[in-house]
């Protein structure tokens, strides 16, 4: 049997055809401005718990932190340090004035994970770790000192009762 139109029906979609394939259409939107916007939101996420700062020299950035470490030199330059205000996650960087690790620091294996991400901190400073300063895991790379601490060890060491933080 053939059918035949009916007055005003069109060869197209009728009006919920056309509604679902704008939700479609809009649904699409909205989850292509999420690939974009959720990285975005979770790098701000997690920046926001983060306080980084850079300073001319040792004495200047344990002058103005009093989470700086005592360890590191006064006359050390170019400081970068990044910390969790959240916790006690900790990177630092430092130019050392003779290039030798700091009096305070042993050998030693590192303890513990690096839970913050800084452009300044090079990959291989992990496995190039053979010391530590205070609860800082440090490697000296020519005459530049990178060190991390995890706040997980910190927590450790307090309960403990082996650091005078």
């Amino acid at each position: 049997m053939e059918r035949v139109g009916v007055e005003g029906e069109g060869c197209g979609m009728g009006v919920a055809g056309k509604v679902a394939v704008g939700a479609l259409t809009g649904a699409a939107v909205v989850a292509a401005g999420a690939l974009v916007v959720l990285p975005k939101a979770q790098d701000w996420f997690e920046d926001r718990h983060q306080q980084r700062s850079h300073y001319a020299s040792g004495a200047a950035a344990k002058q103005d932190l009093s989470s700086v470490p005592r360890w590191l030199p006064d006359g050390a330059t170019k400081v970068a340090y990044l910390m969790s205000t959240t916790g006690g996650d900790r990177l630092i960087s430092a130019t050392l004035p003779d290039g030798k690790l700091p009096a305070e620091c042993r050998r030693a294996s590192p303890e513990g994970t690096v839970r913050l991400r800084a452009a300044w901190f090079p990959n291989d400073a992990v496995a190039r770790a053979d010391a530590r300063c205070g609860l800082y895991n440090v490697a000296v790379i020519g005459d530049r000192l990178y060190g991390w601490q995890d706040d997980v060890v910190v927590i450790a060491a307090r309960k403990a009762g082996t650091t005078t933080e």
